[in-house]
């Protein structure tokens, strides 16, 4: 059974630091892929970084392009993601995320606020 667990969310001013925690089992986790997706209130669910089976490829969304940081632990089968300089518009609930065999595997997702 595939599991993804987020953790690590909360209230931030602008301008402060996060930084998110994804806990995976039920699959070959040194072998995938994973990505962060977030998602605002009234907006789609949009990508923001993901991630290359052993770590050597990361991608990052215009949007949170050196202000974020993507990594992953394939000994203890985590992936975070270091947000800092977070601004307003950042604010989401995030998921991880992780295709296999093209079926995509959602976590329950962790709430991001930043705000005054």
């Amino acid at each position: 059974q595939v599991t993804l667990v987020e953790s690590g969310g909360g209230l931030v001013q602008p301008g402060g630091s996060l930084r998110l925690s994804c806990a995976a089992s039920g699959f070959s986790f040194s072998l995938t892929g994973l990505t962060w997706y977030r998602q605002a209130p009234g907006k789609e669910r949009e990508l923001v970084a993901r991630i290359s089976s052993d770590g050597g490829t990361r991608d990052y969304a215009d949007s949170v392009k050196d202000r974020f940081t993507i990594s992953r632990d394939n000994t203890k089968k985590t992936m975070s993601l270091q947000m800092n300089n977070l601004l307003p518009e950042d604010t989401a609930v995030y998921y991880c995320q992780v295709s296999l065999r093209r079926i995509p595997y959602w976590g329950q997702g962790t709430q991001v606020t930043v705000s005054t």
